[in-house]
C-alpha cells in the first residue's frame, strides 16, 4: 500500500467514509496524478506574474441594494406552525 493510498484511507476515515480497496487504490491513482500536476506547477518560473483570485477580470456583478416592498409579516407568518410577535417560533435545538 503506497503513501498515497494511505492518505485516502486516513480521510476516508476523518470523514466516516466506507470506502473498498478499489476505491482506496483509485482515488490514490487520481489523488496521485493531481499531486504530480501541482508539483509540475511548481517548478514554473512566475517571476513578475501578479497573483489573481480569478482567470478573467470580474467586477462587481450585484445589482444595488435598494429598499423595496415586501410581503407583510402576517402573510410571511401564515403557515407557520407557530408565531408569536411577527416572529417564527422553532423548537429549541442544543446538542
Amino acid at each position: 500500500m503506497g503513501t498515497v493510498n494511505i492518505d485516502v484511507a486516513y480521510v476516508a476515515h476523518l470523514a466516516r467514509l466506507k470506502v473498498t480497496q478499489e476505491e482506496v487504490e483509485a482515488f490514490g491513482g487520481q489523488l496521485d496524478g493531481v499531486l504530480r500536476h501541482i508539483e509540475a506547477l511548481t517548478r514554473l518560473d512566475l517571476a513578475g506574474i501578479e497573483p489573481t483570485a480569478h482567470a478573467a477580470p470580474i467586477h462587481n456583478v450585484f445589482r444595488a441594494d435598494q429598499p423595496r416592498p415586501s410581503i407583510p409579516p402576517s402573510e410571511a407568518l401564515s403557515n407557520a406552525p407557530l408565531a408569536a410577535n411577527d416572529l417564527f417560533i422553532t423548537p429549541k435545538i442544543v446538542e
